[in-house]
C-alpha cells in the first residue's frame, strides 16, 4: 500500500499515525533521560508512559467524531476539558508506575501528589488534539478538492460532448435533404450509395466518444466516408487531396474534428463554385507539434476572408476552435488564412502525440 492509499483509508491512517506518534514521544523521553543518572529500569517507565499516552488518546478520536459538527465555542470548550481530564488521568497512571517501579513502592503522603506534571501533560493531549483536527480538517479539504475535480471533469466531458453533438444534426439535415432530392429525380443508385456512407459515418460517430482520441489517419479514413456523402451531391465538381506524412498520420487528435472543417469548405467554397472545387488536407509534424492544414479555392477574394469566418455558418470553425481550446487549454492554435489567389486555408496546430 502506496501513501496515497493509506492516506485515504482514514482507519489505517490514523492507527499509523497513533502508533508511530506515541513510539516517538516515548523515544525523545528515553534520550532526554542521558542527561541525568537513570537506572535502566528507567526504559521501563517511558514505555509504559508512552503506552497508557496511547490507550488514552484513543477515546478523544471518537469523543471529537461526535461533536465535530458542533459549534466552534463549543467544540473549543469540550477539547480543552476532555484534554485535561485525559492529561489527569495519565499523570496519575504516570507516577503511580514511577513510584511502584523506580522507587520501591512509594506512596506520597498528599494524594494531589498523584497529579504532577498534569499541565505538562495538558499540553502534550491539546497538541495531539490540535494534530487531530488539522489532519482532519485537511483530510476534509482533499476531498472537497477531489470533488471539485471530479465535478470539472464531468462539465469539461459535457461541453466537449455538447459542441461535438452540435454539428451532427446539421450535417445530417442536409444529407437527408439530399437524399430526398435524388429520390425525387429517380437517382436511386446514387441515393442508395448516399444512404450507405451515411450509415457507415453516423455508426463511428455513435460508436467514438467526442472525449477520446483517435490516430489522424482514421480521423481522415472517417472522414472519407464524409466526403463520399459529399461527392454524391456535387459529383464531378468536387475533388480532394490528401498529403500527410508518416509520422503526422500515427499521431493521435480529437475524434472527428476535420469534418465540420470540411463541412465549412463545401458550405462556403465548393457549393459556391460553377467549376471544379478542391479540398486539400495535409498534415506534418514540426518540433513536436502536429500542422494540419485544410484548403479550399471558393470565390472568396483575399480581403473577404475575415468576412467568411464571421457568417452563421462559421458554427463549425467556432466549435472545432473550442473543443481544441477544452481539449489542449493554450497548448494550440486556430486560425485562419487566404489561399492564394481565392480561398481559405485553416490550419490547426496541436501537440504532437502518439499511442
Amino acid at each position: 500500500m502506496n501513501w496515497r492509499q493509506l492516506f485515504d483509508d482514514r482507519n489505517k491512517f490514523f492507527w499509523v499515525l497513533q502508533l508511530t506518534g506515541w513510539i516517538g514521544y516515548g523515544l525523545i523521553q528515553y534520550l532526554g533521560s542521558f542527561t541525568q543518572e537513570m537506572r535502566d529500569i528507567y526504559m521501563v517507565i517511558v514505555a509504559l508512559g508512552a503506552y497508557a499516552g496511547f490507550l488514552l488518546t484513543i477515546p478523544l478520536r471518537y469523543l471529537y467524531r461526535r461533536i465535530w459538527n458542533r459549534r466552534p465555542a463549543w467544540l473549543f470548550l469540550v477539547v480543552l476539558v476532555a484534554s485535561f481530564v485525559t492529561a489527569a488521568l495519565w499523570a496519575v497512571i504516570d507516577n503511580a508506575t514511577n513510584w511502584e517501579i523506580y522507587r520501591f513502592g512509594y506512596r506520597p503522603i498528599n494524594p494531589l501528589f498523584y497529579f504532577n506534571y498534569t499541565i505538562a501533560k495538558w499540553y502534550i493531549i491539546l497538541s495531539w488534539s490540535g494534530l487531530y483536527f488539522v489532519i482532519k480538517y485537511y483530510q476534509m479539504l482533499q476531498d472537497e478538492k477531489q470533488k471539485a475535480l471530479t465535478a470539472a471533469s464531468m462539465a469539461h466531458q459535457s461541453q466537449l460532448k455538447m459542441l461535438r453533438y452540435q454539428l451532427n444534426p446539421h450535417f445530417l439535415f442536409n444529407t437527408l435533404n439530399a437524399i430526398s432530392t435524388l429520390i425525387l429525380v429517380e437517382e436511386n443508385k446514387a441515393a442508395n450509395k448516399m444512404m450507405s456512407r451515411l450509415s457507415d459515418f453516423l455508426r463511428f460517430s455513435l460508436d467514438n466518444e467526442p472525449i477520446k482520441r483517435i490516430t489522424l489517419a482514421r480521423e481522415v479514413e472517417v472522414l472519407m466516408l464524409y466526403l463520399d456523402i459529399e461527392k454524391v451531391r456535387f459529383e464531378e465538381r468536387l475533388q480532394v487531396f490528401t498529403a500527410i506524412t508518416e509520422d503526422a498520420a500515427r499521431a493521435l487528435v480529437p475524434s472527428m474534428f476535420l469534418q465540420p472543417l470540411i463541412e465549412n469548405s463545401i458550405k462556403y467554397a465548393i457549393a459556391r463554385l460553377e467549376e471544379q472545387g478542391t479540398i486539400e488536407i495535409n498534415a506534418r509534424v514540426e518540433v513536436e507539434t502536429l500542422v494540419i492544414q485544410v484548403k479550399d479555392n471558393g470565390p472568396v477574394a483575399v480581403h473577404e476572408i475575415p468576412k467568411r469566418s464571421n457568417k452563421g455558418g462559421g458554427v463549425g470553425l467556432s466549435n472545432t476552435a473550442e473543443r481544441l481550446k477544452a481539449l489542449y487549454g493554450k497548448q494550440y492554435s486556430f486560425n485562419l488564412f487566404a489561399n492564394d489567389p481565392t480561398g481559405c486555408i485553416v490550419e490547426i496546430r496541436i501537440p504532437w502525440q502518439v499511442v
